[in-house]
């Protein structure tokens, strides 16, 4: 094992122990508050939080002399290159990759869109060797970075090439209707292996009640769990360019891998928001909204109605991180209202007789805005317009945060992959790809305000 990995697998062994860590102060936390626990429960508790912080010490410090030891390496080889006789250098030395000693193949101050990594993943396999050769450098440094993250899948040569990360954070906020829900879910690492993530829900739980009388029987009931099965799903499109198109033409790569990629979080969103059974839309319990002629300040009550419900579901186990999801016509349609009604109670950073607080934020870049009550709003024009009895109306979903669950694959948001299976036709296959598995049913919460009062809406004055 080289250096390198020993540096990576440290650096993942550092994040678990942090992790851990992190879950042991939380636990703290939650003893701490409450007022019926024993001083010896809270004590036990803070020797497992300081044994996690010891393995995290341990870790970092086994981290950092690994990565002292490659310092020391790089400085010696740099001094060897600098010392040694030029017929005495080892004529290989300036291709062997170090990550920290040499420049990224591919890099965001000299190659802002990508075109470069574009163009060698479409010419590798036109049988361009120098292209081959700066792919397998990228990979090379990607391996180093992410360690045992990193995975290829497939069977042919450079499948499963990893994207640049530079330009999976470009492409990201990009237009299309994009990811705007998805990227505010909780996130999780995608497991290794297997087309489900399998989580126990408990079902039945134990029963607490007061004493009949002294050395009587006390309340028991057997907890029970559930398995809850989440299914992962493969998102994936393709274009096949022409052999023509690649060659010679100007940033051909370009236009097609952007849209493929914009096209990929649009799918993955719209099908956590949409999808049969499972979709946001058909797991969320209604609260139904009728009304020929529908306002923002009648809507409103509806929103709170949806919230109250959000708890209710939840109790000692709501975080208190709730959103609202809508379509952006919802949302300007909202900041339209003018009116001498308003809410009597606000929030911090909500100013006094308004129906909210527009951030002015771009589409996908995160919350929108603040509703009276304090809870954030997100615009997702993925959300469906065509529902109801005249398919003109729309829903407002109200979910806490940390119950919608997000897995992906730790390469992700997507890998690439080009293929020559069209080879008499002079046509390249490009093709984008990625796994995920998603849900809201670990704790079951979410509200949908749904009904006649949102159909298209109407902007007019007072």
């Amino acid at each position: 094992m080289t250096l390198a990995e020993l540096i990576a697998q440290a650096r993942t062994a550092l994040d678990t122990a942090i992790a851990n860590r992190q879950r042991e102060q939380d636990a703290l936390m939650a003893l701490r508050s409450d007022e019926n626990l024993t001083e010896e429960q809270v004590t036990a508790q803070v020797a497992q939080r300081d044994a996690a912080d010891a393995e995290v010490s341990r870790r970092q410090e086994a981290l950092a002399g690994l990565e002292a030891e490659q310092a020391r390496e790089e400085e010696l080889a740099q001094l060897q290159a600098r010392t040694a006789p030029a017929a005495n250098r080892a004529p290989a030395y300036d291709r062997v990759h170090r990550v920290g000693a040499e420049e990224r193949t591919y890099r965001p101050d000299q190659d802002r869109r990508g075109a470069q990594f574009q163009q060698d993943v479409a010419a590798a396999f036109l049988g361009d060797y120098e292209a081959r050769d700066r792919l397998a450098r990228h990979m090379a440094e990607e391996r180093t970075e992410r360690g045992d993250q990193l995975r290829a899948v497939g069977t042919g040569a450079f499948a499963g090439l990893v994207v640049p990360q530079y330009l999976t954070d470009m492409y990201a906020p990009l237009a299309r209707t994009n990811r705007p829900f998805a990227d505010a879910c909780r996130r999780h690492t995608l497991p290794r292996t297997g087309m489900t993530v399998e989580i126990s829900r408990v079902t039945t739980g134990s029963s607490v009640d007061n004493q009949s009388a002294e050395n009587a029987a006390v309340a028991e009931q057997d907890m029970d769990d559930t398995a809850l099965s989440v299914p992962v799903r493969t998102a994936a499109g393709q274009q096949t360019a022409s052999r023509q198109s690649i060659e010679r033409g100007a940033g051909v790569e370009d236009v097609i891998l952007d849209d493929l990629f914009r096209a990929y979080g649009s799918r993955l969103d719209t099908t956590m928001l949409n999808a049969a059974t499972v979709g946001l839309s058909n797991v969320a319990t209604a609260v139904a909204y009728t009304d020929a002629t529908p306002t923002t300040a009648e809507l409103y009550p509806k929103v709170i109605e949806g919230l109250a419900g959000v708890e209710g579901a939840l109790l000692d186990q709501a975080s208190g991180d709730n959103l609202a999801v809508m379509h952006s016509r919802r949302w300007y349609w909202m900041q339209n209202a003018m009116g001498t009604s308003y809410p009597l109670i606000t929030q911090p950073g909500v100013v006094a007789q308004t129906l909210g607080a527009n951030y002015a934020e771009a589409y996908g870049r995160g919350v929108r805005g603040i509703l009276p009550n304090g809870t954030p709003v997100i615009v997702d024009n993925n959300i469906a317009v065509n529902l109801g009895a005249g398919t003109n109306e729309d829903e407002i979903f109200l979910v806490d945060r940390q119950e919608c669950h997000l897995w992906e694959d730790p390469d992700a948001p997507m890998y690439i992959r080009a293929e020559q299976p069209k080879a008499a036709n002079l046509g390249v296959l490009l093709v984008v790809y990625g796994y995920y598995a998603f849900t809201f049913q670990r704790q079951p919460h979410a509200r949908k305000i749904a009904g006649t009062g949102l159909i298209t809406p109407t902007f007019t004055g007072a």
